[in-house]
């Protein structure tokens, strides 16, 4: 049997726009992925801690806030020194493409924005968790 695909979907800052996050938990949980959300207003640090607890395969911010060139580099640093530099760092908003690039340079995946479709979302988790998942129940990368 194969591993589920955790994912963790988090909403960091005090961005208090919740509708997109939850329809793209509903379409992870809905493709076979374990998905745990976070609610509203998590720090980067909740957020952090949660990942290790939870032993994602993958995280997903959703921020609408303007704060993502803040919140996904900390949220990176956090996991990175948590040693889960294996876990993917995704997720969405209102990002501008030049913004999503810098972001990809530091190591966060692809971004998505508004209008996006969920099966869009599903099929780059499940891409890269092929490539880059589990070696073992329990192990991130």
């Amino acid at each position: 049997m194969e591993p589920k695909i955790r994912v963790l979907v988090a909403k960091p800052g005090l961005d208090g726009h919740d509708r997109g996050a939850k329809v793209m938990a509903a379409a992870l949980q809905d493709a076979g992925m374990e998905v745990i959300y976070t609610g509203l207003h998590q720090t980067p640090e909740m957020i952090a801690a949660t990942a290790l607890q939870e032993d994602v395969d993958v995280v997903a911010l959703s921020i609408l806030s303007g704060a993502h060139m803040t919140l996904f580099p900390r949220v990176k640093s956090l996991l990175d020194g948590q040693g889960m530099d294996g876990v993917l760092l995704t997720g969405g908003g209102i990002i501008p493409a030049e913004d999503m690039e810098a972001l990809n340079d530091l190591g966060v995946g692809r971004l998505f924005g508004p209008g996006t479709s969920t099966s869009e979302a599903v099929d780059y988790i499940r891409a890269w968790f092929e490539e880059h998942g589990r070696e073992a129940p329990g192990a991130n990368g």
